[in-house]
């Protein structure tokens, strides 16, 4: 087995640190209260606001802490049923989703064939997206396939909904789907 001189420094450290914690725990001493003292001093005035994961189908429970409006910590909710207070690694991430200086905050738009992306107005996106959907609507609409059958369908646009959205949302959201004639959809939270 190859091991380089950086894989040695690792393994060294983590040795050197298990020892030292272990030889702390077996001569008694109680790391416990240092741990809640130092949670405690990470989160202190901060509001706690319950919610839910945004990266896979559970839903895990969250607690995000802000101070004057600013995300200092989230953690997991241990009310929660699904997760009891633990996150997988992407959830334990979380924190990064919202506090990136690199997280787009802008809708960007690259025209075709262009080359840079334009920064556009929000309600100008929406309304394009409003406009591409009816249009490929109207290009695609199937009323009636070729032995009769009504169908009143669309098979060019898809729709993947998110493991975030609450049952109330995910009913409106199909309900506007199936009124456009939309057929194929999915939702995260079944996949």
């Amino acid at each position: 087995m190859d091991v380089s001189r950086r894989d040695f420094l690792r393994l060294s450290a983590a040795a050197g640190t298990g020892t030292a914690l272990s030889g702390l725990i077996g001569s008694g001493v109680n790391l416990g209260p240092a741990v809640a003292q130092a949670q405690e001093l990470r989160i202190r005035g901060a509001k706690v606001t319950p919610s839910v994961c945004p990266f896979c189908a559970v839903g895990c429970g969250t607690l995000i802490h802000t101070i004057d409006g600013k995300i200092v910590n989230i953690e997991g909710d241990p009310r929660s049923p699904h997760n009891e207070g633990t996150l997988c690694p992407k959830g334990a991430a979380n924190f990064q989703l919202h506090v990136n200086p690199n997280r787009p905050v802008q809708v960007l738009h690259r025209a075709p064939g262009a080359t840079e992306w334009e920064v556009w107005d929000l309600n100008r996106a929406m309304d394009r997206v409003a406009e591409l959907v009816k249009k490929t609507r109207d290009e695609t609409f199937v009323e009636r396939l070729q032995n009769g059958k009504l169908v009143n369908m669309t098979t060019a646009i898809f729709s993947l909904g998110g493991a975030t959205l609450d049952i109330e949302w995910n009913h409106i959201h199909q309900k506007l789907l199936r009124g456009l004639g939309i057929v194929a959809m999915e939702n995260q939270a079944r996949i």
